[in-house]
């Protein structure tokens, strides 16, 4: 079974709450402010993979949530940033915005492109703290991270351009291309020969 569509649900990390805190040390009377800033959300980052032929893993799991960053703490400690969460692809995948049709990226290059972008972290109240408010019991918390449908993920798949491929190697060919020209869309044939046709409906 060869899949060259998926529709997934992709979200970016939260960024982490920023800390309320008061600085608390033996022999310092009214320690002031100093809770930390929260840590930046996860990407989510699409990269090619050319060890990757098909799109069939994306019909088992539909689901991918990047981490939240981690939350300020005391004595203006910053909150670790969130881990990347990278999502491999076969090249010549494109990305498109399920609720807009708009295209977020063309995976035909090695470079990762980010698609959703992890939130920023809050504000702890050690920033908020001023002549007239030396006491903030407050502090921001932290931004959400972008979030997509993704729909009409398709991979156009390996050209075979002639030659002798290498053993083993299974190969893709472009055997027929479907006449609606709303979708574009490319049937794939996966042959282990070395040999193939390309033939039109």
């Amino acid at each position: 079974m060869f899949v060259d569509k998926a529709k997934i649900y992709i979200k970016a990390g939260d960024g982490g709450d920023g800390a309320v805190s008061f600085h608390r040390e033996k022999y310092v009377a009214a320690g002031g402010p100093d809770g930390g800033d929260g840590g930046k959300g996860g990407d989510v980052i699409f990269k090619v993979d050319d060890n990757i032929s098909n799109l069939i893993d994306f019909s088992y799991k539909k689901k991918y949530v990047a981490e939240k960053g981690q939350n300020g703490s005391a004595k203006n400690s910053y909150g670790r940033s969130a881990d990347d969460l990278i999502i491999r692809v076969p090249r010549g995948t494109v990305v498109k915005d399920a609720d807009t049709g708009r295209i977020l990226a063309d995976m035909s290059s090695d470079e990762p492109v980010i698609v959703a972008h992890g939130g920023k972290g809050g504000r702890g109240n050690a920033h908020f703290a001023t002549a007239t408010r030396q006491i903030p019991k407050f502090a921001k918390p932290g931004f959400r991270g972008e979030e997509f449908n993704i729909s009409g993920t398709e991979a156009a798949g390996r050209r075979w351009s002639g030659g002798i491929p290498q053993c083993g190697q299974v190969n893709t060919h472009i055997c027929s291309i479907c006449g609606k020209a709303e979708d574009s869309q490319l049937s794939l044939h996966h042959t282990d020969t070395c040999t193939g046709c390309c033939k039109s409906r």
